[in-house]
């Protein structure tokens, strides 16, 4: 007999480095799943992505058991890190956070395209320059 698929729950955790603490610990234990165990396979499977904010898509099912797929960070935070800043303009039409080449962009848009719901890599390219837009990145030729 299948599984029955009870919950889906979307977080992110710090790759490697995940603990049962508070974030991830109380959303965990609502859904009823083992934490130690999570957390465990969460840190084994995302090792080489030490530091990064990893998203994570968890299946929960009727019996606790659970799968989950984990995503590449989300692209505010590969921006942050092309430009080598920890956060973004507050004030994104007034003061300048850094700027981005069209290669990088393209770079982003590359690692990004499995998550996005882009029909092209240019569409990914739009996408990733208007989320720098927004966070006060300004992107040149």
């Amino acid at each position: 007999m299948a599984k029955k698929l009870v919950k889906k729950i979307k977080v992110q955790a710090t790759g490697g480095k995940a603990t049962p603490a508070p974030p991830l610990g109380p959303v965990l234990g609502q859904a009823g799943i083992n934490i130690g165990e999570f957390v465990n396979q969460f840190n084994e499977q995302t090792r080489d992505r030490m530091g990064e904010v990893v998203p994570v898509e968890l299946s929960v099912f009727d019996d606790r058991s659970f799968t989950f797929i984990t995503k590449v960070s989300p692209m505010s935070r590969l921006i942050l890190k092309k430009i080598g800043k920890d956060k973004g303009s507050s004030k994104n039409k007034v003061s300048k956070a850094g700027t981005l080449t069209m290669a990088q962009v393209k770079e982003i848009a590359e690692v990004k395209m499995a998550d996005l719901n882009a029909a092209s890599l240019e569409a990914a390219m739009r996408t990733v320059a208007g989320t720098a837009r927004s966070m006060g990145v300004q992107v040149v030729d």
